[in-house]
């Protein structure tokens, strides 16, 4: 992968589930794509990404965290196109609250077992975006607006986005 992404290997990416259900080996080879394609290879992987990693604007899965401090990397490369989607795309991530309102709303019955590890995978990588904070406050100040529009937004979506209710 080169020096960007090197410990993209050191992930189990075969052993994970995107945010669709499906195994999420497609994950590195898009990052690669962003990280060394030109801008609209960039802008492609980045939707069929957001589609793996937060499912319709707001559905993540168990391969969304792990993803997350790639994305940061990316961002943080003075060589990488499209940052504006990016922090667009972590904005989805960090608003998701999917399972834990469904979780929530289904407190006091019995539900399916099989849905009770997806509010952790919202908290976890909800907590992978905030530890991003440093990367995403300097591309606030980018010369570059539209980059920092996009990650003075996604600060302030962190700023509003209330703690998970304990479940």
């Amino acid at each position: 992968m080169g020096s960007l992404l090197r410990s993209v290997s050191g992930v189990r990416w075969g052993e994970l589930r995107d945010a669709t259900g499906a195994a999420a080996g497609g994950i590195p080879p898009l990052l690669s794509r962003i990280a060394y394609g030109d801008e609209d290879t960039a802008r492609i992987a980045i939707d069929d990404l957001g589609d793996a990693i937060c499912a319709l604007g707001f559905v993540v899965g168990e391969a969304t965290a792990p993803t997350v401090p790639f994305l940061l990397e990316l961002i943080g490369s003075p060589h990488v196109a499209c940052k504006a989607e990016l922090l667009d795309l972590l904005g989805s991530i960090c608003r998701t609250d999917q399972w834990h309102s469904a979780a929530v709303a289904t407190q006091d019955r019995e539900h399916d077992a099989s849905y009770r590890q997806q509010p952790d995978w919202e908290a976890a990588a909800r907590t992978a975006v905030y530890a991003g904070q440093p990367v995403i406050e300097g591309v606030a100040s980018s010369v570059r607006p539209e980059e920092a529009a996009s990650a003075r937004k996604l600060l302030q979506v962190m700023a509003d986005t209330l703690p998970f209710p304990e479940l």
